[in-house]
């Protein structure tokens, strides 16, 4: 199995309406958090047949070709282990993940943009020790100026995270539709039992 697996996920909601397969590594571990790894009905069913994973799970939903009845399924397992990635892209997207999608001058969440901490017009650079998440009037009330001269202050550092601190940042942001059968592999919102 090549490595360019992980970067396969449809990632267009309209896609992943109807009956999305969970797409678990061979350790039985999303292969991605945030955004979760999910395939299409079509992509899990056409691995399955591929014998690239198992199924672990499916939906009471079937489809059919004129000789085969297949019931969709809902959590698939990789054959092949894909190993995470250690290094992270300083991506915009993982930039407001790290600040857990929040500004990091007054905590406002939303409509957000990101900010040099260090002005680039005084020579900061753009990286992962100098840029945070913003909202628009902290970005705004602050410009071009120093922490110091605008009157503000950070709410925390910013720092280049880890490839699994931000994998386990991505669990506290669960999507919008959690299909019941999915629960036992995604940790974050599993009620524990007495």
């Amino acid at each position: 199995m090549n490595g360019d697996f992980r970067t396969e996920f449809v990632r267009e909601p309209a896609m992943l309406r109807h009956y999305p397969a969970l797409v678990l590594n061979a350790d039985y571990r999303p292969l991605s958090y945030y955004p979760l790894s999910l395939w299409p009905w079509q992509e899990a069913v056409k691995a399955a047949w591929l014998d690239r994973v198992d199924i672990v799970a499916e939906y009471d939903h079937v489809v059919r070709s004129p000789s085969t009845v297949f019931r969709l399924p809902s959590v698939v397992v990789l054959k092949d282990y894909v190993k995470p990635q250690k290094r992270v892209a300083f991506t915009r997207f993982n930039l407001f993940l790290r600040d857990e999608f929040s500004c990091q001058y007054c905590g406002a969440k939303g409509d957000l943009t990101f900010d040099h901490v260090v002005p680039r017009a005084a020579g900061g650079i753009t990286s992962w020790q100098n840029v945070v998440a913003a909202c628009a009037p902290c970005n705004l009330r602050k410009g071009a100026k120093s922490l110091r001269h605008a009157g503000m202050h950070l709410r925390k550092p910013p720092r280049a995270p880890g490839a699994e601190e931000l994998r386990n940042m991505g669990r506290k942001f669960p999507p919008n539709h959690l299909h019941e059968s999915w629960m036992d592999y995604l940790y974050w919102d599993a009620e524990l039992e007495a």
